[in-house]
């Protein structure tokens, strides 16, 4: 009876209700993503929208009905971010140049102006004139009178036509009303970029909706050639070709924007001095956690698994007691193992009677990290190669022990090479999550130790991947395309320590 629920026209039915729902839900996001300018996204999701479709409602290919939902999330979630990190990388992308172009040039034309040598500030009133256009009211200390300005002219008012609000500030004339509700919240947004007219040198920028101040501007674009010519010094900017306008000194107009620099922020990673050293450093140490956290974990886990591989009483007990640090969240163990490497009140100094700054010496740091990772890790290695040693025939150990080989001896010739045999695939990728354990870094220590003094940024417990969050999200500077290019290095080192390790293994023999 359940089968037949799933055949003919009822499952028809609700096949097609269910395309017409997942239809209009990736129609609707295609449409979001066309309006904000995603047109790469919008693509992607009406090409998924027509292959659901096609597939479902069609007799085309069966096995491609369950492919297409997996093949669609891995474009979706795996392709596009590679190839989006990867087009970032030929980019400059960081703090200063993160705008398109044209937001760059209308960003700098808005904020090249100066103040007026003596300060000058007006009170002022916004609203608008008889003729709707918006403007302000307010009393010129210079001129000692009367005047409204809008973005084109500016009038004098009779100073027997102004009306004063509660603060003794102009509000009102004749010629001129204050904003409604409505009108007051529609121009509270663009504020700041409002310019009202006071002579031919000089124009009112708003500080708020009570004051505004004198400036003029400090830079002018000719429209021909792109550049900005600065009024103050008479420099010229010109496009860099590198996301800036620079003038002959090298001196940059911000905001800059995105622009395609191809392969130097790969080439600077190994040319430019304050960049190579500290990536060198950090790689080095990056290979060594990963490597000892593979080596402590198996070993421990491995050594757990020998011993109650034997009948002994309490194993069921023992088994349980040792899985528990794979039951437990990851994170919560790490920021635990936090609180107890406290110099002041760990649970480790005080349980030696020391007050070891665990987190402010790099050995030390370095220590606590591969402690720490040990109790994360030892766990599985202790059920992966309880499982393996199931699978080794006790016939082989019985032949060599009769043939009078040592226990030791029989562990080296026989069951160690027949466990990497079988574990080497699950070696390799506890070494390539390694490479890249985020959470332990950021959550035990942070990176640190950190030399802030010189400026650094990696510390010594940085791996690349913690080392490649700093450099994207760093507060003071952040560079999305060096750490994007850090990112593609990262991706090909660990796809190339995997393959060589698995043809090593012949795991993948029948297939490379």
């Amino acid at each position: 009876m359940l089968v037949s629920i799933f055949r003919g026209k009822f499952a028809f039915a609700l096949k097609v209700i269910a395309l017409l729902l997942l239809t209009s839900i990736l129609v609707m996001l295609a449409q979001q993503a066309l309006a904000s300018g995603e047109y790469a996204i919008a693509i992607f999701l009406g090409v998924a929208t027509f292959a659901l479709n096609f597939v479902y409602l069609t007799k085309t290919s069966i096995p491609l009905k369950f492919f297409l939902p997996g093949l669609l999330f891995l474009l979706a979630f795996v392709v596009g971010p590679v190839l989006y990190t990867l087009s970032m990388s030929g980019f400059t992308y960081q703090t200063g140049n993160t705008l398109s172009k044209e937001d760059a040039i209308i960003q700098i034309e808005k904020l090249g102006k100066v103040q007026d040598a003596n300060g000058t500030i007006f009170d002022v009133g916004v609203g608008k004139t008889i003729s709707n256009e918006l403007g302000i009211i307010y009393f010129d200390s210079l001129t000692n009178e009367y005047a409204i300005s809008t973005a084109k002219a500016r009038n004098v008012e009779p100073a027997s036509t102004i009306v004063k609000d509660d603060l003794d500030l102009p509000a009102s004339s004749p010629n001129f009303r204050p904003l409604t509700d409505e009108e007051f919240s529609a121009v509270d947004a663009q504020i700041s970029e409002l310019k009202f007219f006071y002579n031919d040198e000089f124009y009112l920028g708003l500080e708020g909706f009570q004051a505004a101040s004198l400036y003029k501007p400090s830079l002018q674009r000719d429209q021909a050639s792109g550049d900005f010519k600065s009024l103050i010094t008479g420099d010229i900017y010109r496009d860099n070709g590198r996301g800036n306008f620079a003038n002959d000194a090298g001196e940059k107009l911000q905001p800059g924007w995105r622009a395609p620099i191809w392969f130097e922020n790969y080439t600077k990673l190994f040319t430019d001095e304050r960049l190579r050293t500290p990536f060198i450093e950090v790689f080095l140490w990056t290979i060594s956690f990963a490597a000892l956290s593979v080596l402590t974990t198996f070993a421990l886990g491995l050594l757990l698994a020998i011993a109650l591989n034997k009948a002994i009483r309490g194993r069921r007990i023992y088994r349980s007691i040792l899985i528990l640090p794979y039951a437990m969240p990851s994170v919560m163990s790490i920021l635990i193992w936090g609180g107890m490497f406290d110099t002041e009140f760990g649970a480790i100094n005080n349980l030696f009677g020391s007050d070891v700054a665990w987190f402010q010496n790099a050995a030390f740091a370095r220590t606590a990290v591969i402690v720490v990772n040990l109790w994360l890790g030892f766990p599985y290695f202790y059920l992966v190669a309880s499982g393996a040693l199931q699978a080794i025939p006790a016939e082989l150990a019985e032949a060599a022990a009769i043939d009078g080989a040592s226990p030791r001896q029989i562990f080296n010739k026989i069951t160690l090479p027949l466990l990497l045999k079988i574990l080497s695939p699950l070696l390799i990728a506890s070494f390539a999550y390694n490479f890249n354990n985020f959470n332990l870094i950021y959550l035990l220590t942070g990176g640190g130790p950190i030399a802030q003094l010189d400026g650094e940024i990696a510390g010594a417990t940085d791996i690349l991947i913690s080392y490649t969050y700093k450099i994207a999200f760093n507060e003071g500077n952040s560079n999305l395309g060096l750490a994007s290019a850090i990112s593609v290095l990262i991706f090909l080192l660990v796809a190339s320590i995997s393959l060589y390790g698995l043809k090593k293994s012949k795991v993948l023999e029948d297939f490379v």
